[in-house]
């Protein structure tokens, strides 16, 4: 192999020099040629970064030698250009940083070492919630309550972003993150940084994000995906990512969309087919000549959705489409033009008729096949064609009605013979049906109604085509004089405020309000679960029924317990569908071939007569859109409103922690450092915390969502003065850790099998069998000095990225995971935390090996974390046998190993920063 300093060179691009490492001076036209485009980007990534401990010449060309079909082995340091957070998992991350910086001056270290390295952009979107909507002061007035609720916090990511270099924030009522990410931040090839020898560097831009969602940049060509906040602020603080040199899945796509097809059918189809094959810690890649007939909104749909796939990023190439996109968002000559020359000079640009690459497994798929889809209730990969929508509706809600009967019975044993009779008799029939009186009109409201409609989220709202076509089917309907049923709550809530401009220069936004789709925030929302409060008749109606209703969303999420509480079944959409299931008010109702309402003639009107023609889609994007707008929203990005600018700032090096405040306080996790870390032990005479089944997400685990009056958090929020109705969200108390540990394990869908019967956050105390919420066992177990485990199913910990789901895990005292799979984020999270995560022998669970919970469990074999296997005892109370099986340690790598022994990502990290400014021993 060519010596290190032969991959760099000289690059000229408009006049103007470039340092490069070149590909091409260490790889062979044929080994760079077979490459798939993202391990060329690795491969650049450990070219620049080459120094000999980290990265050195064996990982270099253990990437050109790469075996598509080997398991993955070997390990590589990827060091992302730049780190983005939302403020959901940024807030967190901020405190723990002014956490670090405390931990930092206790360790005799200097706090401002604490510091990021790596460019960190903050976008604040999580936290607007629906609370007002279907008038034209809903902006307006949700941004009001957003900064009553939020003040604590935005004063103190202020104070963050004046306290550390290289972090900037964008201010609330901007926008979503990914969609800023995409439309503003992205450099595509950054040119920001000079070497040794004073030479602008070049290189592919980089990233991860605390956002699982993140990945809907590499629509745009640039490779990141969504990491735990724990990992991201290890890269904030310099530290690289270490994976596995993965595989790579390359979907080929052929063809073009089909008239009535849009980019969430195709997505939801895609979706489908790699959740089927598998492709969990691999890349995926997308080539073929179907990339010319692929807009890079639509790209960039099918990169937001990786995490639904369950794959590490969903990239696409360079290529004419991504400068077209650079074009029209209004990014620079200059940056266009070296985007370009760079791409080209390094083999990463795309040309119809390229040969392709070298893959791990291939799929294919013609776009001409896509047809119009939904999916749900609860899972995002679980597609319905449209056609079918109706009848998997029913069969969902077939067991959902025999709950609901049986639910009936129990009670009416509880009753009086009287009393009971009226109950079963009103409960056991087929459908629920409740009647509503609500601003003057009497209505019917049962199984199956459509009772939120929200076009929200990055996944679609960054796509012009389905935003207008939304307005279209609304400016349609109108025309023809067909309402919103009464009882759904509709919103807007765009991914950035160029989505404002181009549906008011069209004139759709007046179409959408007049059917009650009013701009209500841009962010979230909904596909967050801020979907905010029903409406009350409404919501008495489904809670006296028991009522089965549902949402339709054009978002990317529909896990259950996630959207509304009160929402039983969540169906994913396009913006055009949305509207349409808003019309209709249903979800029992085939849309294509069944009318959704009669219009002002009497006549059947059919969504067919509504959808615009792909002809006129076009004309309206092109007629409409342009740079400018984008250059004029982006202008001041971090300026921030009059609410923003007006927060009273903290100042300081130091966070001046409030021990008052119930938003912000400083954790406990750095408590007693010291600067070496303990010795890894066996973990010996453990109680199970839950036992808990398959597809467990971290929807389930972590805190998200509002906070009951009844909950271990809400009776906390109470004893420190706050009204419930001040209680705000989960997601808005991240940093707040008294508050996160009492609601990890306690979403309300969550069925822990030790206590069976019961949802929410339930368990059973051993060996008394005494049933509490799992945040009291826990501290018993704490008091009672018992260490804690979880066991749990297939893919636990899938969803979201988030970093609490590791964090309260943690400070309940659980120890182990015991899984049969893991997420890869979460079980990284986990690690990142100082949580062990073990596997179940192969084809075995806690069901299969007989264990139910209640026994006490001891891990040895440790090995002071260097252990590939470790035994599990399950001792039974009283006489029976113990239940002993070997375990698969889940530290993958030896960083990963490393992170564990030193009980977490963030204290190896501090260790590391004090231990290289300790002077030299004499």
């Amino acid at each position: 192999m060519a010596e290190r300093s032969d991959a760099r060179a000289t690059f000229e691009v408009g006049g103007n020099s470039y340092r490069i490492f070149r590909l091409d001076a260490v790889g062979s036209e044929k080994q760079l040629q077979r490459l798939p485009f993202s391990l060329k980007v690795l491969l650049e990534n450990l070219l620049r970064h080459e120094d000999g401990e980290n990265v050195t010449r064996d990982d270099i060309q253990a990437v050109l030698d790469w075996d598509p079909k080997a398991e993955p082995s070997h390990e590589i340091a990827f060091n992302p250009a730049r780190v983005i957070l939302q403020d959901f998992t940024g807030v967190p991350a901020v405190v723990d940083l002014a956490a670090m910086r405390e931990a930092m001056r206790a360790l005799d270290g200097d706090p401002k070492r604490i510091n990021p390295l790596a460019p960190a952009e903050l976008v604040i979107d999580h936290s607007i919630q629906v609370d007002v909507y279907g008038n034209r002061d809903a902006l307006e007035r949700n941004n009001e309550i957003e900064f009553e609720r939020n003040r604590e916090r935005y004063q103190f990511l202020r104070w963050g972003q004046q306290a550390f270099d290289n972090f900037k924030v964008v201010p609330p009522n901007t926008g979503i993150v990914h969609q800023v990410n995409l439309e503003y931040l992205a450099r595509v090839v950054f040119a920001e940084r000079k070497d040794k020898e004073g030479k602008v560097l070049a290189y592919p831009d980089t990233l991860v994000g605390t956002d699982s969602h993140t990945t809907m940049i590499n629509g745009l060509g640039v490779l990141g995906w969504g990491v735990g906040g724990i990992e991201a602020e290890a890269a904030m603080l310099g530290q690289p990512i270490t994976m596995l040199i993965p595989q790579v899945v390359g979907f080929k796509l052929t063809g073009s969309l089909p008239d009535g097809a849009t980019a969430t059918d195709l997505v939801l189809t895609v979706t489908e087919m790699l959740r089927k094959k598998g492709v969990v810690g691999r890349f995926v890649e997308f080539f073929g000549d179907g990339l010319s007939q692929l807009p890079l909104a639509d790209r960039a749909t099918l990169g937001n959705m990786s995490p639904e796939f369950g794959s590490t990023c969903a990239i696409f190439p360079m290529d004419r489409e991504t400068l077209r996109y650079l074009e029209l968002t209004g990014r620079s000559e200059e940056q266009i033009e070296l985007v370009e020359q760079y791409a080209r000079e390094q083999g990463l640009w795309r040309e119809d008729g390229d040969p392709d690459a070298d893959y791990t497994d291939v799929l294919e798929l013609d776009l001409g096949d896509v047809e119009p889809s939904i999916a749900g209730p609860k899972r995002p990969q679980d597609r319905i064609a449209l056609r079918q929508a109706k009848q998997t509706f029913e069969r969902h809600l077939e067991p959902m009605l025999e709950e609901r009967a049986a639910r009936s019975s129990n009670e009416e044993s509880f009753e009086d013979e009287g009393g009971a009779a009226a109950i079963g008799a009103q409960q056991a029939t087929p459908r629920g049906v409740a009647d509503v009186e609500m601003d003057g009109k009497k209505f019917e409201l049962d199984d199956g109604a459509v009772v939120i409609a929200a076009i929200t989220s990055c996944t679609n709202t960054s796509n012009p085509a389905v935003m207008i076509g939304a307005g279209l089917i609304a400016r349609n309907a109108l025309q023809r004089g067909l309402p919103v049923k009464p009882w759904v709550k509709t919103s807007l809530a765009p991914g950035s405020r160029v989505v404002t401009d181009y549906l008011e220069r069209t004139d759709l936004m007046d179409d959408l309000e007049a059917l009650g789709f009013y701009l209500v925030g841009y962010g979230c929302t909904t596909c967050i679960g801020n979907s905010g409060p029903l409406r009350p008749e409404i919501s008495h109606a489904i809670q006296e029924h028991d009522l089965v209703c549902c949402s339709v969303l054009s978002g990317n999420r529909n896990f259950e317990g996630r959207i509304h509480p009160e929402v039983r079944m969540n169906f994913l959409a396009s913006p055009p569908l949305v509207v349409a299931y808003a019309l209709a008010g249903t979800m029992e109702i085939d849309l294509t071939s069944e009318p959704l309402g009669r219009d002002k003639d009497g006549k059947d009107v059919y969504l067919s007569d509504l959808w615009p023609s792909p002809q006129e889609l076009q004309e309206m994007i092109t007629a409409h859109i342009d740079a400018g707008m984008f250059e004029s929203n982006y202008g001041s990005v971090f300026g921030g409103d009059e609410n923003w600018n007006n927060l009273e700032i903290p100042e300081g090096e130091l966070y001046e922690w409030d021990d008052d405040s119930t938003y912000v306080k400083n954790p406990p996790f750095f408590e007693g450092i010291e600067a070496e870390p303990e010795d890894v032990n066996d973990i010996e005479g453990a109680r199970v915390l839950a036992l808990l089944g398959d597809s467990v997400t971290t929807d389930h685990i972590s805190p998200a969502g509002a906070i009951a009056k009844n909950s271990p958090a809400g009776q906390w929020l109470m004893d420190q003065g706050v009204e419930p109705k001040d209680f705000n969200s989960y997601g808005s108390r991240r940093g707040n850790h008294e508050v996160m540990m009492r609601g990890t394990f306690a979403n309300i869908r969550l069925r822990n099998l030790l206590a069976p019967g019961t949802e929410g956050g339930v368990t059973l105390h051993q060996p008394d069998g005494e049933k509490m919420s799992i945040y009291d066992a826990a501290m018993q177990y704490r008091d009672e000095g018992s260490p804690l485990v979880v066991l749990a199913g297939k893919e636990y910990g899938t969803g979201s990225s988030r970093d609490w789901a590791a964090k309260g895990t943690k400070l309940l005292g659980v120890q182990a995971v015991i899984a049969e799979s893991f997420e890869r984020i979460h079980r990284s999270n986990l690690i990142g935390m100082g949580v062990l995560p073990l596997l179940f022998p192969d084809g075995e669970n806690a069901e299969s090996l007989g264990l139910d919970g209640s026994e006490t469990y001891s891990i040895t074999g440790l090995d002071g974390g260097d252990a590939k296997e470790v035994k599990v005892t399950a001792t039974p109370e009283g006489d029976g046998k113990a239940i002993e099986f070997k375990a698969k340690v889940g530290l993958v790598t030896p960083k990963e190993r490393e992170y564990y022994r030193h009980g977490g990502i963030l204290h190896y990290v501090l260790r590391q920063l004090a231990e290289a400014e300790s002077p030299a021993p004499a």
